[in-house]
């Protein structure tokens, strides 16, 4: 019948064109909105925490290793569950196990709003990474399966463009909260954009799964992953009496890694680092967003602490970064994909390392104009040349049916580093206990820190220059992400990956 009204000359439509979204449509524009708002949950939180820990310690009267844990706790859950839960969304359904993990994510943050303790903060916080983590990999899946191949692209595009947004206003947002009310209230609007995500994706979000999706979920390997990043964060807090700690944490990574070498279907695959250009690009990945991690810890504390910043000036006064990579970063792709990415992530990280080496004139004048912004500007345009080549040498390093895997990796590699950061730059700067109320004393541990974040990205543009190499022809046209806020856009073939914001 369709095909008398269309025309006798008119093909039939394919399945796909008959139950996959399109972009101009009221139905499509509701997935990309209730997708957006999932992810933005996730990357607010992760990026408001950070301007409120001075408002926070002040308020329990706490030192600065419960403020590492309140940061660690959360990335934590969310590194070692996220493969986990990607897979988890192919099998038993991409929407129901993204609105799962919002739900999670709302209970959890009112935890954290009513946390009576540290301690109970810390553990609310852990709660959230379990949500983000069942929500993250889902809100670009649902995109992928949901969209046309045609249009596809936007739809992708769209997402990315108003996650970025949203990721760029988590300190604004977050700095009036602290400074208007109080720190809980930013844990507090995750509720009722939860419950317009809750509400948009059973109205218009279609189910999705994925028909190959057999075999075991490898549930140990995740809690290898995870009890042994704790094991290992924990004893690099506790400093030499957290030894033991280590050790534990190191050989409950070490039985993780043996465990995805022998099942069947890994959370894990090995065998991607067989590839030299993906393990040199991941150890380019520790060590820059390790850098990241470490040193953007300390600066909101630096600017509140040492500078004289309210929590809101603090906030603002790391716009420029997230502007300068919204502005630039696709054109740094496109440059990328003709001249080969060993130029620019032999470069951009020396370039964030200049920014770094910046940070050691943020001090007690609290000057922006001199001092904080010629920082976080050549911080951002370090970020800026380096994410869109590396992520994209990440994808083009494995066979095309392992991109959406290796993008996860990488998105894993860049948390799991941050979390280290977190835990061993105050200690390796001088800073511990109550040092961060004390403002002399906090500000020469930022310095070095500073320095030390310099030197790790110093040597990570030196090791991309020399071991990561060209491809003999331009690649095919691939997306990009930033480990930091978001998954990766897609693979150049429509797949997606499980990584997340």
């Amino acid at each position: 019948m369709e095909n008398l009204i269309s025309g006798a000359g008119t093909p039939p439509r394919s399945r796909a064109d008959e139950t996959s979204l399109r972009y101009a449509t009221a139905q499509g524009r509701w997935v990309i909105a209730a997708t957006v708002l999932g992810s933005a949950v996730a990357s607010l939180d992760a990026t408001v925490v950070g301007i409120a820990l001075p408002a926070i310690g002040r308020d329990f009267g706490t030192g600065l290793a419960a403020l590492q844990w309140i940061v660690t706790a959360y990335t934590l859950t969310l590194a070692g569950l996220l493969l986990v839960a990607g897979a988890l969304g192919d099998r038993y359904g991409r929407r129901r196990v993204f609105l799962a993990g919002v739900v999670w994510f709302a209970l959890a943050s009112t935890l954290c709003a009513i946390a009576p303790t540290p301690g109970t903060l810390i553990a609310a916080r852990a709660l959230q990474g379990v949500g983000a983590a069942l929500l993250t990999p889902g809100s670009l899946a649902i995109l992928q399966a949901s969209f046309h191949p045609d249009d596809r692209s936007r739809a992708i595009g769209a997402w990315s463009g108003l996650s970025g947004v949203a990721a760029a206003a988590g300190p604004f947002i977050g700095g009036w909260l602290v400074q208007a009310a109080s720190w809980r209230l930013i844990f507090l609007i995750n509720l009722p954009v939860a419950a317009v995500v809750v509400a948009l994706t059973l109205r218009h979000v279609p189910e999705s799964r994925d028909p190959d999706s057999a075999g075991r979920i490898d549930v140990a390997g995740g809690a290898l992953a995870t009890l042994g990043l704790v094991g290992l964060t924990y004893g690099l807090i506790k400093g030499v009496s957290g030894v033991p700690a280590i050790v534990a944490g190191a050989l409950l990574l070490t039985g993780f890694v043996l465990l995805e070498g022998r099942i069947r279907r890994p959370m894990l695959p090995l065998g991607l680092f067989r590839s030299r250009q993906f393990s040199v690009t991941n150890t380019v990945t520790f060590v820059v967003y390790g850098a990241l991690g470490g040193a953007l810890f300390l600066l909101p504390i630096q600017l509140q602490q040492v500078s004289g910043y309210s929590a809101f000036e603090a906030g603002v006064s790391v716009l420029p970064v997230t502007a300068v990579m919204l502005a630039l970063s696709a054109r740094s792709g496109a440059l990328a994909a003709r001249v080969g990415p060993r130029l620019q992530m032999g470069l951009g990280p020396i370039v964030i390392g200049t920014g770094f080496g910046l940070f050691v004139r943020i001090g007690p004048s609290g000057n922006y104009l001199t001092e904080t912004l010629p920082a976080v500007t050549v911080l951002g345009l370090g970020l800026a040349i380096t994410v869109a080549p590396l992520t994209a040498t990440v994808l083009a390093a494995v066979p095309a049916e392992h991109a959406g895997m290796a993008s996860a990796v990488n998105n894993d590699v860049a948390r799991a580093a941050s979390l280290v950061a977190v835990a061993v730059f105050p200690a390796l700067a001088g800073i511990t206990g109550s040092a961060y109320l004390h403002p002399a004393t906090f500000s020469a541990g930022f310095h070095t820190a500073a320095l030390l974040a310099a030197c790790l990205c110093v040597l990570a543009g030196l090791l991309a220059a020399a071991a990561v190499r060209n491809p003999p022809r331009p690649p095919r046209s691939q997306g990009f992400h930033c480990a930091v806020d978001a998954p990766p856009l897609q693979d150049g073939h429509g797949r997606r990956g499980h990584a997340a914001p």
